[in-house]
């Protein structure tokens, strides 16, 4: 499952100069110091570990040591010496001191070097579209994550998994991801997706559009959009819409409503109070969605002004953040973060999503090439095939052939389509779990 990721290293090398490095560490009050696993350097070599099969600290160790990172060293003392032995002691070190401060700049930094850059080769829109999920993810079974993020429990005991909740948000037309939120799932600090949303939309450029399910159909998620500028397409439960109408609906229609927050709102541990008036003007769709005997009422509340088909086409594509946490979890390999201090969990999530937005990057260049919209491409091929090429990159000994290279990874990235279904699905969409090879281990009764 490897990837090409030549075309990946040398995108991250032009976005991602040595000037902004030092920049960042300067402004964070970071003394950067001239070794071999500078910041530049050991944010790549995190990133390629997620991006590789096999992503270990001694393989990520072995290809700097086989020169493919040369480009990112620095000239100090041992590297001009060539002397930088294969233990994996100086990385491990290196990433452990790495701030997060440092990290968390150079990721939004390089976040935003990299939209800029994608969507420049489109013309702009009315309006960018982002598009609202959560998930969660599984951690290390370390004292300082089990206090931070403590497992589930129930009345036969407590789980032995941490486990983190997270909401993300991602740009519907090229797929880049922003900066994650999360917090712990369960016990008493525990957050819920609702306020990690009223975190994640803060970061959105007002004016955007924010589309989400039923699960962020609430008056909250609806007034902190207002309040940062955003319009929304949220879905709402039945119950909820009714409420909302005042009456039962019984046929398709689009009113306009005046959503305001009831005695309940703000009553919650952890939320806070609405203001005195507090409310959203908008409109309740209400649709007949799907085939034949199978069509359901789709009720959705929205402040646009688009036309309730464009409306409701446009949730329609809500479903490709489900695709697109897969990537992220499966893919990019953040179901599971291996880290031992909540410090380092951390900044492995951020890279892992720097990681996710580069290939992005790549699918994005490759889909205007070839007049495709980047979603009909494979992430897991586009990735394979970016792991693949990524030596001959490097080997190129002049510019016209790297960029030769370059060319050739783009197109056959741009050959990784999705195959177009021409009939039905015969079983409805669910998830079906997976079975062990071996037993479940249980814990040990003193």
């Amino acid at each position: 499952m490897d990837m090409d990721i030549s075309a990946i290293f040398n995108l991250y090398l032009q976005v991602a100069p040595a000037e902004l490095f030092r920049l960042v560490q300067r402004e964070a009050g970071v003394v950067a110091r001239n070794g071999i696993y500078s910041a530049r350097l050991v944010i790549w070599m995190m990133m390629n570990q997620r991006l590789q099969a096999r992503g270990t600290l001694a393989s990520s160790v072995e290809q700097l040591v086989q020169g493919r990172f040369d480009p990112l060293l620095s000239q100090c003392k041992r590297v001009r010496e060539k002397k930088i032995g294969l233990s994996t002691g100086g990385y491990c070190q290196a990433r452990q001191r790495l701030p997060k401060l440092v990290v968390s700049r150079s990721v939004e930094e390089l976040t935003e070097r990299l939209r800029n850059r994608v969507l420049e080769s489109i013309p702009a829109p009315s309006r960018r579209v982002y598009l609202l999920d959560g998930s969660s993810l599984q951690l290390e079974p370390e004292p300082e994550l089990v206090k931070a993020y403590p497992p589930a429990s129930n009345q036969h005991g407590k789980s032995h998994w941490p486990v983190m909740r997270i909401v993300v948000v991602h740009d519907l037309e090229a797929g880049l991801a922003e900066r994650p939120c999360g917090g712990p799932m369960n016990g008493a600090e525990a957050v819920s997706e609702q306020a990690l949303a009223a975190r994640a939309i803060q970061h959105l450029p007002p004016g955007s559009m924010l589309v989400a399910d039923r699960n962020f159909g609430i008056f909250s998620t609806a007034y902190d959009a207002q309040q940062r500028g955003l319009e929304v397409v949220l879905r709402l439960t039945a119950v909820r819409a009714k409420a909302l109408l005042g009456r039962p609906i019984s046929r398709v229609g689009d009113y306009a409503v005046c959503w305001q927050a009831s005695r309940r709102d703000g009553k919650k541990k952890g939320q806070r109070p609405w203001p005195d008036g507090a409310h959203v003007q908008g409109r309740l769709i209400a649709w007949r969605a799907g085939r034949g005997k199978r069509k359901q009422w789709l009720y959705l509340f929205t402040t646009s002004a688009l036309p309730a088909a464009e409306v409701v086409a446009l949730y329609g594509r809500r479903w490709l953040i489900e695709t697109d946490l897969r990537s992220l979890k499966q893919t990019v390999r953040l179901q599971r973060i291996s880290a031992q201090s909540a410090d380092m969990m951390e900044k492995e999530l951020l890279v892992a999503v720097m990681a996710y937005n580069l290939v992005r990057a790549i699918m994005f260049q490759a889909a205007q090439r070839a007049h495709l919209d980047p979603r009909q491409l494979s992430f897991t091929y586009a990735r394979n095939i970016v792991l693949d090429g990524y030596p001959k990159v490097l080997a190129a000994s002049t510019g016209e052939q790297q960029e030769e290279e370059l060319t050739r990874i783009i197109d056959l990235v741009a050959r990784c389509r999705l195959p177009r279904r021409t009939k039905r699905r015969s079983y409805p969409r669910e998830v079906w779990g997976r079975g062990y090879r071996f037993p479940i281990r249980r814990r040990e009764k003193n």
